[in-house]
């Protein structure tokens, strides 16, 4: 006699997967965010290129840009309009977790307008911030990054991409 299962082992097995559902799918979501908190990261490392080769062009001069603009057909010099010539696909000022935004406004990034025109040898931020390692050049325009423990991606002036934020520390 062939005998199937009895109500409670269905129970029993749809509560299983449940809960495995259930650890699962946050796990899942916080693994996708971070996957775009790399590729924004990823993505500032490359405007960082893009921003090297334009000073070397440019007696090391930093570019005189605003720090956003309300919309893409804003006749407004920012990163988006000024740096798109050394990059080889524009994708790189999307962050993809500040994709809606980027859409509207050319860029999910920030430029630093204090540092606009100032020469990278005598870079300083705030009047005393004179560390390139500590001078942010351009930060993600919201803390889109919910699921990781800093929420915002910045592209030092000296290069250097992180998520940690180091102003005035050693």
């Amino acid at each position: 006699m062939r005998r199937g299962f009895t109500l409670i082992e269905l129970l029993v097995s749809l509560v299983v997967i449940a809960v495995i559902a259930g650890i699962a799918i946050p796990s899942y979501s916080i693994v996708l965010a971070r996957a775009d908190a790399a590729k924004c990261l990823g993505n500032l490392r490359g405007l960082g290129l893009a921003l090297n080769t334009y000073l070397g062009e440019n007696q090391m001069t930093m570019p005189p840009l605003a720090a956003a603009r309300a919309s893409k057909t804003d006749e407004v010099a920012v990163i988006d309009n000024t740096l798109d010539r050394y990059l080889d696909s524009p994708k790189v000022f999307t962050c993809p977790a500040g994709r809606k935004i980027a859409e509207t406004t050319g860029t999910s990034y920030f430029w630093n307008s204090a540092l606009s025109g100032q020469s990278l040898g005598g870079l300083n931020f705030f009047g005393f911030v004179t560390d390139l390692t500590k001078i942010p050049v351009l930060v993600d325009k919201e803390g889109w990054h919910k699921n990781t423990e800093d929420k915002v991606n910045h592209l030092f002036a000296d290069g250097h991409a992180t998520k940690e934020l180091r102003l005035f520390t050693d």
